[in-house]
């Protein structure tokens, strides 16, 4: 069963932009619990106590929460605009507040939702995004002649390096999805002649970014 799902990579991303004299500020946040969602939305309320509006929308794994306000913007125009990117992008355990001064010119209905939409996705885009999922960490050994060779072989593997320890061998510390460590450990002795191998070290949930 494939429990993997998407997130922020950032903790916090933020972006703006300006339509039709309306100042639009999107800001993103990494968030486990609603409460940890609402902490975000009153900081960014108490920040911009002069906005128009504020308005918001989260998603919490546990539990399947889900909140949106349009704050005193039409019913339908703000907090459901940036729910649905939220939703269509696939991500949860994230809050998204976008915050309006208002500029002088109506947007109508279309223009609000547009802008509304391009408030989440503008604030996303600078925070990322990384699927989480289930990795095994796993020691490769081997001697300083075979480490070049070694390396071309991890991403075939989808296998990344998380660190380097170069002492009277090269000791690398690898990171790559559960159920792949014995073909990698293959190909690895395969190369080398059976000198070298990736031993497993520990199962964890981790992130990698994938835009």
């Amino acid at each position: 069963m494939d429990d993997s799902y998407l997130i922020p990579y950032e903790e916090y991303g933020e972006d703006r932009f300006v339509e039709k004299r309306s100042k639009f500020i999107g800001r993103i946040w990494r968030v486990e619990t609603p409460e940890e969602a609402v902490e975000k939305i009153n900081q960014t309320r108490a920040m911009h106590r002069d906005a128009t509006h504020n308005c918001y929308a989260y998603i919490i794994r546990e539990g399947n929460y889900m909140r949106y306000s349009d704050d005193g913007e039409p019913q339908g125009t703000a907090g459901l605009p940036i729910l649905d990117v939220l939703r269509r992008e696939g991500i949860t355990n994230v809050c998204c507040v976008v915050t309006r001064y208002f500029g002088g010119i109506l947007l109508g209905t279309g223009g609000l939702v547009r802008a509304y939409t391009q408030g989440a996705q503008v604030a996303l885009a600078a925070a990322g995004v990384a699927k989480m999922s289930r990795y095994s960490v796993l020691l490769i050994s081997c001697p300083y002649s075979l480490f070049e060779l070694v390396k071309t072989i991890l991403p075939e593997h989808d296998a990344a390096i998380d660190e380097i320890d170069y002492g009277a061998d090269v000791t690398i510390t690898i990171n790559m999805p559960v159920g792949g460590e014995e073909a990698l450990s293959r190909a690895l002795m395969d190369a080398t002649s059976g000198t070298v191998y990736a031993e497993p070290i520990e199962d964890k949930f981790m992130g990698r970014k994938i835009r």
